[in-house]
């Protein structure tokens, strides 16, 4: 008869070997156990197991030499066999013996429930035919004699066996799962949900064009249109260079003495230094120093004849420009603004050289000025732009620049060498408005085309769109245009739509909200998925108004 042989490990508990015995294909099933029973020296196991044989109509047989196993089987009836080549049997219960010093529970004196109702304590005389069949030639008994000796393989066994420890793992899982479960479904319900309607309304637009005093760092006054206005600078030195293009002798100038002869008065007169000499030639000579002429001592007609008596002095002098030209032998001299009988006899004039150099002019200068009121300034401007980081609103038009006296160097009618430059400390500047500061004029603007203030109410200042423009400097400050375009619309009071729309669903929101005159559109957007109705919570909702035409 065929049959099939379990191999029990020290670590099966009863289910495992129950399942085995299930999974059996065979009828005869041989158990062979591990040197130590293990979970065999239970009786109530042992009646589990021939149970379970008895229902899936299997022939259950226990190999082993275990005294005390042995002495259990018989209480449970199952037979043994010491090995393959031994005929199965039943153990009588009277040879019950304790072997090796094992505790052994005797499992005939234990209550197994339902499981002793069922005990047959008869030997069954199929079971015995059927063992009596096994065949010890196989190779099934090499492999069991060495089980017996504690040496057998244990058989691959595919089997999948409930495990407890298992279960018990998987039973926690599930636990924490359905705790997660039931937080989630929590938060989802009770805190998760939030709405916000988006209301469209039909506004009219509100232009806004108003001319507004710059006050500075004053306050802002709706009632005399000043607004407080910042203003920022920019300071540095400015310069371009230019080419001179005048021309001049600047080489030495002559020099020599001019004897006066005073033979028209009596009284002494006096010169200043710079008095001008007129040579006989047309060469003007300028005395270096002040000078005092005595007056006439004898007689004016002979002194006039032959100088005696004159009053005389002699001043040093330099010709009015250089060059050679005015090197001159001794000549008269006319003198500059002295009139009557006083005579200038100049000495030899030597040292005069020409050398022509380029010097600058008054119209280098005034070009080169020019030059620096046309350089580019595109890069200040957005230096100054970006130092207003408040979110101001630039005034473009009132970007100026000033320029400070230009220095030349070399000055006007110096030597130039080589390029001159033209150089001048600048001023730009730029001023803006907060918007903070801006708004409240934009709302009294708006506010005066209002014709029912308990119906209508401004939806958009037009804050985002204003333009300022037309920036004109005043002897006591400035001005600027400011234009822009308002929208007004219906009065709607936000808390009184939260109110009228907590708990509602899409639908009932949508037809409550629209009834309101001037209400173009209505839309509920939920925080979830899940969510359809809007909390009844007010704090989760939000109330967000557009306006269809701005």
């Amino acid at each position: 008869m065929n049959k099939d042989i379990i191999y029990i490990d020290t670590e099966d508990d009863i289910t495992a070997i129950i399942g085995k015995i299930k999974s059996s294909k065979e009828n005869v099933v041989a158990l062979v156990p591990p040197k130590r029973t293990g979970v065999l020296q239970s009786a109530v196991n042992l009646r589990l197991l021939s149970r379970t044989a008895e229902k899936n109509s299997k022939k259950l047989v226990l190999i082993t030499n275990n005294k005390a196993l042995i002495a259990l089987s018989a209480t449970a009836m199952i037979p043994y066999a010491k090995n393959l080549q031994s005929k199965p049997e039943i153990a009588e219960i009277a040879a019950l013996e304790i072997d090796d010093g094992e505790d052994i529970i005797d499992g005939s004196q234990l209550p197994i429930g339902e499981l002793a109702k069922t005990a047959d304590n008869k030997p069954s005389e199929d079971l015995t035919d059927d063992l009596s069949a096994i065949d010890i030639d196989d190779e099934s008994s090499k492999d069991i004699s060495m089980a017996s000796k504690g040496s057998a393989k244990k058989p691959k066994n595919n089997v999948k066996v409930p495990n407890f420890s298992r279960f018990r793992k998987k039973l926690f899982l599930g636990i924490a799962a359905g705790i997660l479960l039931l937080i989630f479904l929590i938060w989802a319900i009770w805190f998760a949900p939030s709405a916000k309607i988006i209301i469209t309304a039909k506004t009219d637009p509100a232009p806004v064009s108003e001319t507004l005093i710059l006050g500075g760092i004053s306050a802002s006054d709706v009632n005399k249109n000043t607004i407080q206005s910042i203003a920022k600078q920019i300071k540095k030195d400015v310069s371009v260079n230019f080419t001179a293009t005048g021309s001049k002798d600047v080489g030495d100038k002559a020099t020599g003495t001019i004897k006066i002869e005073n033979c028209d008065s009596p009284s002494s007169f006096s010169i200043s230094a710079g008095t001008i000499f007129v040579s006989d030639s047309g060469l003007n000579f300028v005395s270096n120093s002040p000078a005092t002429v005595p007056g006439l001592s004898g007689s004016a007609k002979a002194c006039q004849a032959d100088g005696t008596g004159a009053g005389t002095v002699t001043v040093p002098v330099t010709a009015q420009q250089s060059g050679t030209s005015y090197n001159i032998a001794a000549t008269s001299y006319s003198i500059a603004n002295v009139s009557g009988y006083v005579y200038a006899n100049g000495s030899v004039m030597a040292g005069g050289s020409t050398r022509i150099a380029t010097i600058v002019t008054a119209e280098d200068v005034q070009k080169a000025s020019q030059a620096l009121v046309d350089l580019p300034s595109d890069d200040v401007k957005q230096q100054l732009t970006k130092q207003f980081v408040n979110g101001e609103i630039v005034i473009t038009d009132s970007f100026t620049i000033d320029h400070a006296a230009a220095v030349s160097v070399p000055a006007i009618g110096a030597e130039a060498t080589g390029q001159a430059k033209l150089t001048s400390s600048t001023t730009y500047s730029m001023t803006a408005i907060a918007k903070s500061e801006l708004e409240p004029f934009l709302n009294e603007s708006i506010n005066k085309q209002i014709s029912d203030s308990k119906t209508q109410s401004i939806y958009n200042n037009g804050i985002d769109k204003v333009k300022l423009s037309g920036y004109l400097k005043t002897d006591t400050g400035a001005t600027v245009n400011v234009s822009t375009v308002g929208q007004i619309g219906p009065k709607i009071d936000k808390e009184a739509i939260k109110n009228e729309a907590k708990g509602k669903h899409y639908g009932d929101v949508q037809s409550t909200i629209e009834s309101i005159k001037g209400v173009d559109s209505v839309d509920v957007k939920f925080s979830y998925f899940w969510v359809t109705t809007v909390p009844n919570d007010t704090n989760k909702i939000e109330v967000q108004f557009n306006v269809s035409n701005a």
